[in-house]
């Protein structure tokens, strides 16, 4: 995801007017480790930075931050550091068409409040220069000195003027912590920049660049492979209004989490708290993942820059996004659209394939995944009434029918759930109110038949012919909404397994699993398919191997 803006920093630093000062959010943003680094990365990358090393010394409460962006020449350099003094905003107006990350002008004086600041930089084809800063953001202390291009920030002795805060600040561990994250979350929103991070003189992690987010995930979530990762990315055309959307989602037959700390959002370049994209994220997933499970998912907008007001908080992790229900709509399609069916890749398998593929050897069997789904199957052969093989241009894989088939009837159900009148009424007893109230709340027809007796006149259609009716109408009586309904449906009207299946039968499901929107897994999130690829089936039985004269074995 490349930065869909760019910064004039060829405008001077100036002191904001009283009137522009007066519209902005007003508070202190330097309030721990992790916000100065915010804060300093912020800064560099409006400067198109593409490599940014991180120097902490928490134990003395330094840190340096060095970019090798445009750099400061010494007018703006003297100026840096003065209350609400920026190049990136003039006047009221631009509060609305906000491009940079930074650009209320209070960081590097706040950093001259609580530390000793020094800031080295240099513009290409000039000199560099070393400033040394009061209190007050005024200069101390100026000379000249030879400097790559871009920018060295050093804050020292952070805090000391102001030893309260050191004190109600989190533990060393939770605010290193709290750093990886930030570093983190700026390096999935800028991909593009080499992030180095070291910690008392001592290397800590690295995150290389990439062109997209798929390739800086798999280096943050350390058991999660690119190939376990879909990117979409819908613009103008697909989402039907100004704006961009990429979409980088961990397929649910692969990776999820106990908790939802892994669905993460961006907007124009920061990593924002939006509650109501998170929600819309999560309830997309709610059928492809096992319960109480969450999705690995980041979502990046990128949005016209008058649609958002970034003033909200000093952090700017709080914003108010306009059309915030049409982007809402646009996420579930790019969810259904990444969690489609592709076809057989010829990427290295992972390392979960590896590990499975050894396995197998060692044991005489084999079974492995496929880095993707194939997406034209012929149904091959049953295994045990259970499991129907197909053959692909990249290999075979085993489908389990009854969950295969759960999947499609789940999605006919819920495209147009419908009841229909059952002659004669199925005759439930011993009902409590609660699932009488259930079966109600259905939009079944239920109607008192006696003593502890109760008619059934309406039925779901899926399971109006099925001769366990009364059955499937208790499991929902106990079930929940009609969401959780339609799955307790699908589960009973889908295929058992055991059930023989004829050659045609195999294949009509097959075509039909395949043109679901999530076939990826069941309404209760169990993995559908498992496959092999041709080239693991070739290095088990040794194919690359050659038969010599002596009938010996070779490489």
């Amino acid at each position: 995801m490349q930065e869909a803006t760019t910064i004039d920093t060829a405008l001077p630093i100036q002191r904001l007017s009283q009137d522009v000062i007066s519209l902005i959010a007003a508070g202190e943003v330097i309030d721990s480790l992790a916000a100065v680094v915010r804060e300093l990365s912020e800064n560099a990358l409006d400067a198109e930075a593409t490599r940014i090393t991180i120097h902490l010394w928490p134990e003395s409460w330094r840190v340096r931050v060095t970019d090798n962006g445009t750099g400061m020449d010494r007018v703006n350099l003297e100026q840096a550091a003065t209350a609400h003094s920026t190049s990136k905003i003039r006047t009221c107006d631009d509060l609305s068409q906000i491009q940079s990350l930074g650009f209320r002008g209070e960081a590097l004086h706040s950093l001259a409040q609580l530390s000793q600041l020094e800031i080295r930089s240099r513009v290409a084809n000039d000199l560099g220069w070393r400033v040394n800063y009061g209190a007050e953001g005024a200069v101390l202390e100026i000379e000249e000195v030879a400097i790559a291009p871009g920018t060295v920030v050093t804050a020292d002795n952070l805090f000391a003027r102001l030893p309260n805060r050191r004190q109600v600040l989190p533990s060393v561990a939770q605010q290193l912590r709290q750093v990886q994250q930030t570093v983190q979350q700026l390096a999935l929103c800028h991909p593009h920049v080499t992030w180095q991070v070291a910690q008392t003189d001592r290397d800590w992690f690295t995150l290389w660049p990439g062109s997209t987010a798929k390739t800086v995930l798999p280096q943050i979530l350390r058991d999660v492979a690119v190939h376990d990762l879909a990117q979409v990315s819908l613009s103008d055309d697909e989402l039907d209004c100004e704006g961009q959307l990429d979409l980088l989602v961990g397929l649910p037959d692969r990776c999820h989490r106990r908790r939802p700390d892994w669905v993460r959002v961006a907007i124009n370049g920061r990593a924002v708290t939006a509650p109501v994209l998170v929600q819309s994220l999560i309830y997309s997933f709610r059928r492809t993942l096992p319960r109480d499970r969450y999705p690995i998912c980041f979502l990046h907008l990128r949005v016209p820059a008058e649609h958002i007001d970034w003033n909200r908080n000093p952090a700017k992790s709080e914003i108010y996004l306009q059309a915030t229900d049409v982007w809402c709509d646009r996420i579930a399609i790019a969810v259904e659209k990444a969690l489609r069916l592709s076809n057989v890749a010829s990427d290295t398998q992972t390392q979960r394939t590896k590990q499975l593929f050894k396995t197998a050897e060692a044991s005489a069997s084999y079974g492995t995944r496929d880095p993707d789904f194939p997406s034209q199957l012929k149904a091959v052969a049953q295994v045990q009434d259970t499991y129907i093989v197909a053959e692909h241009s990249g290999g075979v894989c085993l489908v389990e029918q009854h969950i295969a088939h759960e999947r499609v009837i789940y999605e006919q159900i819920k495209a147009q759930w419908q009841t229909v009148p059952i002659e004669p009424a199925i005759i439930l007893s011993q009902l409590r109110s609660r699932q009488v109230e259930q079966l109600r709340r259905l939009s079944l027809e239920i109607d008192p038949f006696g003593e502890n007796l109760w008619a059934i006149r309406t039925i779901p259609a899926p399971i109006a012919e099925r001769d366990d009716c009364a059955d499937a109408l208790l499991e929902l009586s106990l079930g929940g909404d009609v969401d959780a309904a339609m799955v307790a449906t699908a589960c009973r009207t889908a295929i058992r397994n055991g059930t023989p299946l004829a050659l045609d039968a195999m294949q009509t499901l097959l075509d039909d699993w395949q043109r679901t929107k999530n076939p990826r897994t069941c309404p209760h999130g169990r993995p559908i398919c498992l496959t092999l690829e041709e080239s693991s089936l070739s290095r088990y039985f040794r194919r690359h191997w050659v038969i010599g004269k002596s009938h010996g074995l070779r490489k």
